[in-house]
């Protein structure tokens, strides 16, 4: 693919705006002209968006919601040698957010997929956070319901790198809370509306940016970036913080996170997911199921 020309029947990855609408890169711009069509996450906030720099390429819906049936109709249109965008609202698809299985339908189509690079709000915050970037492990959001949410933190708390999450702004106050109890003391950067007008980082640990966090400061979309473990081994800090563990132990322990897991599942399905993709949501929240111990039955 030669610079300044695309690549029919190629799906082009670009990443969008996560606040200010400067950032969109001049290339991002010239391969949204240059498309046959745009999919995106929210035509309404990407019309706004190709308003402001004069692109008029037409859209069509790829989310949550419709993703599946969409991804069957990207995979033909790149076959038929058209050339497609993805778009979400801000920053890459699929990174914690919609193309996932539009990228997958379009590589099982033979068909070429290329990263048009821009604004991330996980680098952004890690560059601004005073933590360690020399490693790091994305979590993305974290679980909904309080238990699930606990269990997937007290996991990722014993990973010696830096942790990064997302957080919406009417859950920041309770993770923070849960972060007080089960890891006081680590430091953590709280960032807020990065790039936009009102951006703010947080510094301390928890308990300090917690007392920080007014309602007025709860809006806005937040980034968590937590500081790892000292040690691989080191567990997170609580009352009632598990034991180290015998075979027997690690067995209850395991049986406890099926039963989280298939809790997990049975509540997506429950607010209409199909069952695979269930799994595959669980598998991301709560790390990937392990295999059956030897000589037990799955049922």
């Amino acid at each position: 693919m030669g610079e300044g020309s695309l690549e029919r029947g190629a799906l082009y990855l670009v990443a969008t705006p996560i606040g200010n609408l400067g950032d969109l890169s001049p290339r991002a711009v010239e391969v949204l002209r240059a498309v046959d069509w745009i999919a995106a996450e929210d035509t309404r906030h990407t019309r706004g968006l190709l308003a402001r720099f004069g692109v008029r390429t037409p859209l069509f819906s790829a989310h949550a919601h419709n993703e599946s049936a969409r991804a069957e109709e990207v995979a033909g249109r790149l076959t038929a040698g058209e050339t497609g965008a993805l778009v979400v609202d801000a920053g890459s698809p699929g990174v914690s957010d919609p193309g996932e299985r539009v990228v997958r339908a379009a590589i099982a189509a033979g068909r070429p997929v290329y990263a048009v690079p821009g604004p991330s709000a996980v680098i952004a915050a890690l560059s601004v956070s005073g933590l360690s970037t020399a490693a790091f492990t994305f979590a993305g959001f974290l679980p909904v319901k309080a238990g699930a949410r606990e269990a997937r933190l007290r996991l990722l708390l014993t990973r010696p790198e830096t942790l990064v999450g997302y957080e919406a702004p009417h859950r920041v106050r309770d993770t923070l809370a849960l972060l007080t109890r089960l890891a006081p003391g680590r430091p953590l950067a709280a960032c807020r509306e990065l790039t936009k007008l009102h951006e703010e980082v947080l510094r301390g640990d928890a308990a300090a940016v917690l007392a920080r966090v007014t309602a007025e400061r709860e809006r806005g979309e937040w980034v968590l970036v937590i500081a790892g473990a000292s040690g691989a081994g080191e567990a997170p800090a609580a009352e009632d913080a598990p034991p180290a563990t015998s075979t027997a132990a690690a067995g209850a322990e395991r049986e406890g996170g099926d039963a989280a897991r298939a809790r997990f599942i049975a509540d997506q399905v429950a607010s209409g997911a199909g069952e695979e993709e269930a799994r595959q949501r669980a598998a991301f929240v709560l790390g990937p199921e392990r295999p059956p111990r030897k000589g037990s039955k799955r049922t």
